[in-house]
This record gives C-alpha cells, structure tokens and sequence, in this order.
C-alpha cells in the first residue's frame, strides 16, 4: 500500500512538471516569442545546442530554455553591443538539433564569449530586423 502512495505521489508531480512545461511554452510563444537554439562556446567541438524561446524585451532578446523551471531568462543579450561575425547553414548532424531550415548565426558581444543562435527563416528576419532597428547614431550590427 505505501509503495502505490509513493508511486502515485511521484506520477502526480511529473503531471505537474508537464504541465508546467507546456504552459509556459504556449504562454511564451503566445507573447511574441520565437523558437531559437542557442550554444555556447562554440568553438569548443563538444559544446551542444539548447532549444529555447527568445523574446524581445525592448533594448535585450532574452532567451529562455526549454528545459528549466527557471521564470526568468537564462541568457539576455544587449543590442548595443551584439555583432554578427558570421552565418551559415548547419553542418552535419546540427540540422537535427535546431529548428527546420535554420540559419546559424554567429554573435559577438562586448566582453562575452561568442555564441551560436540558430533561427528558422521568420525568427532571422525578426532577429535581423530589431538588431538593425537600433537608434540613430549606432553603429551596424554586424563585425568588418
């Protein structure tokens, strides 16, 4: 009998993860947000790419993991000082681990590591066009 207890109590929170999870999904995607994968430290031939959602915040896209019962962003980048180094379609096996017909970005920051933000053709458009719709007087977003 306390077995069944334990096990149903177990079944019970793993319901509410789920459904945590796909609350905040539908609620982020509902509030303009965009499918994107991220990686980090890309150069390093091991580091792997994090599905999550971006969002435009006014001057920062934040962006949310999937996978976290975090409320907040787990990365927030600045407009001011985010560049485009380089872009590129996925390589090999990278096609199954971002969304479909994305384009990979590289971007530079201030002070930061490099990062690798992978987007689907209408998230680059966005992504393209809040980052060249910064005010007058800044510089272009992409490096030399």
């Amino acid at each position: 009998m306390e077995i069944a207890v334990v096990v149903l109590v177990l079944l019970l929170v793993l319901a509410v993860i789920a459904v945590w999870y796909g609350l905040r999904w539908v609620r982020m995607r509902r509030n303009g947000g965009v499918s994107v994968a991220l990686r980090w430290k890309p150069d390093n031939t091991r580091a792997g790419w994090h599905l999550g959602i971006g969002r435009y915040e006014g001057e920062v896209f934040a962006w949310y993991r999937v996978w976290s019962l975090g409320i907040g962003p787990d990365r927030v980048f600045e407009r001011e000082s985010l560049m485009i180094a380089d872009r590129r379609d996925p390589a090999g096996t990278e096609a199954y681990a971002v969304p479909a017909d994305a384009t990979v970005l590289r971007c530079e920051s201030e002070g930061r590591e490099p990062i690798e933000i992978a987007m689907g053709p209408g998230a680059l458009t966005g992504f393209l066009s809040w980052l060249e719709s910064a005010p007058p007087g800044r510089r272009l977003p992409r490096a030399s």
